[in-house]
């Protein structure tokens, strides 16, 4: 592959990182309008990104994202064709903008329509496979996004279903302290909750419950949580299929087997009746005393 400088000439590449260099941004992003207003989509855009990804890396936020938009233009008005490796370059973009800026959320969503190449309102999925990924991984960020996303697309009567999916995500990946951080954020900035816990949505306060059921440890209380949920549990197929992974990291649930007793409570049931709950029982009547749940 030939070189951003054989591509572009060796004097507005160097001249780009001269203003790099002394920080005159402004002057850089001259530079790249006028390959803009020439046509030269492909060249500018890799000159683009390669400057985001120097502003990233000397934490020149605005400047990075501003850069970041432009490759987005660049896309958009060139009618590039949806390739892995852009959606990469994309996702990279994103990963690297602080998860609070606004410009996060605009950019996304930029990105997504674009991707979806007028075939699909949604976006590319290996687009939405990336962002996951970056997101899954800072829970704050993920909450926001959520939040976003449900509020402009999502229906009304979802909005506890958003982030409970996130969530058990989360705990099926052992990962307690994102789980919670999602949870929170998410509960607190969405507009159509009502401050909790506990909440107006039963699904909700059963994630609050699991929560604190995750930290505590005692199977018993997963179980009855479980049992007295289930109607809010049955609103996706997906909920006890997490559960029963969640059950086995943090609970000692065995893992799924074919028995008699199937799915989630039966698991319950089959680490309730064996040997290895022996502990558990020597705490006295804590456990078997009723448990009262919203």
């Amino acid at each position: 592959a030939r070189s951003l400088e054989a591509h572009l000439g060796m004097r507005p590449a160097a001249k780009c990182c001269r203003c790099q260099a002394a920080h005159n941004f402004y002057q850089g992003f001259a530079v790249v309008s006028r390959y803009m207003s020439q046509g030269k989509y492909v060249e500018a855009r890799e000159l683009m990104y390669s400057g985001a990804l120097l502003f990233f890396s000397h934490n020149q936020q605005n400047s990075a994202a501003d850069l970041s938009m432009l490759v987005l233009e660049s896309l958009e008005k060139s009618d590039a064709k949806v390739t892995d490796d852009l959606l990469e370059n994309l996702a990279k973009l994103f990963s690297l903008m602080d998860p609070n800026s606004p410009e996060r959320v605009a950019f996304v969503s930029r990105a997504l329509k674009w991707s979806s190449g007028g075939s699909g309102k949604l976006g590319h999925p290996k687009l939405h496979q990336l962002l996951a990924i970056t997101l899954w991984k800072d829970g704050e960020g993920c909450a926001n996004m959520l939040v976003e996303y449900s509020s402009s697309r999502g229906y009304r009567s979802e909005v506890d279903m958003f982030v409970a999916q996130a969530v058990l995500q989360f705990l099926c990946l052992k990962n307690k302290t994102s789980a919670s951080v999602v949870f929170t954020t998410y509960t607190q900035k969405h507009p159509s909750i009502e401050k909790g816990p506990p909440f107006v949505q039963p699904l909700l306060n059963f994630i609050w419950f699991l929560l604190l059921a995750v930290d505590g440890g005692k199977l018993t209380v997963f179980t009855v949580l479980c049992e007295q949920y289930q109607p809010s549990l049955k609103r996706d197929p997906m909920y006890n299929e997490y559960l029963d992974r969640i059950g086995q990291l943090f609970f000692g649930v065995p893992p799924k087997q074919t028995s008699s007793y199937g799915g989630l409570l039966g698991n319950l049931l089959n680490s309730l009746m064996g040997t290895g709950e022996d502990d558990d029982t020597e705490d006295g009547q804590e456990d078997s005393s009723p448990i009262e749940l919203d």
